[in-house]
């Protein structure tokens, strides 16, 4: 991990007092990966809340008709997870649970993480953090800085392809998922990224 990022997660825990940092980037840019770094590195200082948690469950989405486009904006309970993204910024006298995605039942597990009172640092990582329309809008306030994972997009859509290849999709399936479905959401985050703080180069 890159010594600034490093550095920079240092000067938010130098606060002393909670801090909220959103990553945002496309899909496949690496965002979970950097995430885990930061937390392999600083351990129980940093807590990750991930907006995959909030997917509307399938069901849901068949019945709205959105299911062929899950991960676009309006198949997130966005008003959900600004909802919860405020407890933890205003509430630190209690433990706050939030829900994980787990990506082989590609479903939200509720109550699967813990940010406990004492926790200095929360990672807020998702796609649409610094989108501005919707309930979206809400969520940029409430972070304390945020950072745009910028990725070669001839590295990003590879690895994009792979991952959904790794959970079922044929190779043919999933180029074909990521064309029709990955890349028109990956056109509305970049629109976000001069509203980051901090362009993440990342590979």
């Amino acid at each position: 991990m890159h010594s600034d990022i490093k550095n920079n997660i240092q000067h938010l825990l130098d606060t002393r007092q909670r801090q909220i940092l959103g990553i945002v980037g496309a899909p496949g840019a690496g965002k979970s990966t950097l995430v885990a770094q930061i937390v392999e590195h600083f351990g129980s200082q940093v807590v990750v809340l991930p907006m995959d948690g909030f997917h509307l469950a399938d069901a849901e989405l068949r019945r709205l008709g959105r299911d062929q486009r899950k991960g676009a904006p309006d198949t997130f309970d966005a008003a959900g997870f600004v909802s919860l993204l405020s407890r933890v910024r205003h509430q630190t006298d209690e433990v706050i649970y939030a829900p994980e995605f787990d990506r082989s039942l590609e479903a939200g597990i509720a109550g699967s993480i813990a940010i406990a009172p004492e926790t200095p640092l929360v990672i807020a990582e998702g796609n649409y953090l610094l989108l501005q329309t919707g309930a979206w809008r809400h969520v940029r306030p409430l972070l304390d800085a945020s950072w745009y994972v910028d990725v070669d997009e001839v590295l990003r859509m590879p690895r994009l392809i792979e991952r959904h290849v790794q959970f079922g999709r044929t190779p043919e399936a999933a180029r074909a998922w990521v064309m029709a479905s990955d890349e028109p959401n990956a056109r509305l985050i970049e629109q976000c990224k001069p509203l980051a703080d901090w362009l993440v180069p990342w590979a």
